[in-house]
């Protein structure tokens, strides 16, 4: 994985025996994510025809527990560092106000 976050289908529970996971967390699909990784495969249905994806969307809600959110420690150490940053020049710039 070279950077960004990946939503892996894992039916069969076994991805976090395959990737490195020195360099990654996995993490349960939630919040904003749901509807991210639906529009995903709902896109993916459209373009493709896929049967998969039109049998994960019509159950949608026990599909969404079978995806894993893949966030490399790198990356999201980047994302926090970025939020501080910005933070802190929202701060800054109150302060000044």
């Amino acid at each position: 994985m070279s950077g960004g976050i990946a939503f892996v289908l894992d039916r069969k529970k076994i991805f976090s025996s395959l990737c490195n996971q020195e360099i990654v967390d996995l993490e349960a699909v939630t919040g904003t994510d749901v509807e991210l990784v639906r529009g995903l495969v709902r896109d993916h249905q459209q373009l493709t025809g896929s049967s998969v994806a039109e049998r994960l969307l019509e159950d949608w809600d026990s599909s969404v527990k079978m995806f894993v959110k893949v966030m490399p420690r790198d990356y999201k150490r980047a994302l926090q560092q970025l939020k501080e940053e910005e933070e802190a020049e929202v701060a800054l710039i109150c302060v000044l106000q």
